[in-house]
């Protein structure tokens, strides 16, 4: 939901190994799916699979939120986020992109606090946060004032994202909300997709140096979206998990993510 200069992502998990599980019960970056009920455990290594742990929070069907989660991405649809009394990342000190074509946004957000946004064209804008780190459209409840018509970046928004990519996010009030959720996958094909997003988000930063430039997200919001678009080379079959070469697997990770992105926007925050 916020933007700011990149910071380093922390994987949870530092193997950069495309995981080709064996049986049924798999890890996946931090996680375990149950054979038996399908979900998704992405607790402490300290804390034994399938032990309950206070504070968990559904995060849904994995295949449903993967498909709607892209849909997002492509700015074919919302972000549908169940944040309950949580408002974590618009109380973290973070800038809001908004661009030029957001016409309602900008209607709604008064002139006093919109900065014109560093390095970006004219018309590019940023809602800045007040002095306790708090988006200033965010009411004491925590609730948006103009939540119908928040910023794209806002609506693309998604810290589950993190959860599926194994990967804190750079505020530890967002991560340690990220860390409670759990997927569950009715099927195999599922699983193996949580594994392919967390697959994707090991083996990138890992690999830098089979994309051109060495060009790979630092900022770990934008590797586990990068990660997201780019899942399926790393599914069963893919190139990552037939053996293909670096080279191999860094084009099919680049055809995928222009694949899925959608509009181009100047330092999209879904980029």
């Amino acid at each position: 939901m916020r933007r700011e200069p990149a910071v380093r992502g922390r994987p949870r998990r530092d193997s950069g190994a495309v995981p080709t599980p064996p049986g049924l019960t798999r890890s996946l970056a931090g996680c375990t799916v149950s054979p038996v009920t399908g979900e998704i455990d992405t607790r402490r290594d300290d804390v034994p699979a399938g032990e309950p742990v206070a504070g968990d929070l559904p995060a849904g069907d994995f295949g449903e939120w993967l498909e709607r989660m892209r849909a997002a991405l492509r700015h074919e649809a919302d972000a549908d986020v169940p944040c309950g009394d949580c408002c974590a990342c618009c109380s973290t000190s973070h800038f809001v992109h908004i661009g030029p074509d957001e016409v309602e946004t900008l209607a709604e957000v008064p002139d006093e606090l919109l900065f014109a946004a560093p390095g970006l064209p004219d018309g590019h804008v940023v809602l800045p946060f007040d002095e306790r780190g708090r988006c200033p459209l965010l009411d004491e409840g925590g609730r948006c004032a103009i939540y119908a018509h928040r910023p794209l970046t806002c609506r693309t928004y998604d810290c589950r994202v993190f959860a599926a990519a194994g990967l804190d996010a750079d505020r530890e009030e967002i991560s340690a909300r990220a860390r409670r959720w759990r997927f569950v996958c009715p099927s195999p094909r599922d699983a193996e997709h949580l594994a392919a997003v967390a697959a994707a988000a090991r083996w990138i930063p890992a690999h830098a140096a089979a994309f051109p430039g060495g060009a790979v997200p630092d900022d770990p919001a934008q590797l586990a979206v990068l990660a997201v678009r780019v899942a399926d080379a790393f599914l069963p079959g893919g190139p990552a998990a037939s053996g293909s070469g670096d080279g191999e697997v860094a084009a099919a990770v680049v055809a995928l993510a222009a694949e899925v992105a959608g509009p181009a926007r100047p330092r999209d925050a879904a980029s």
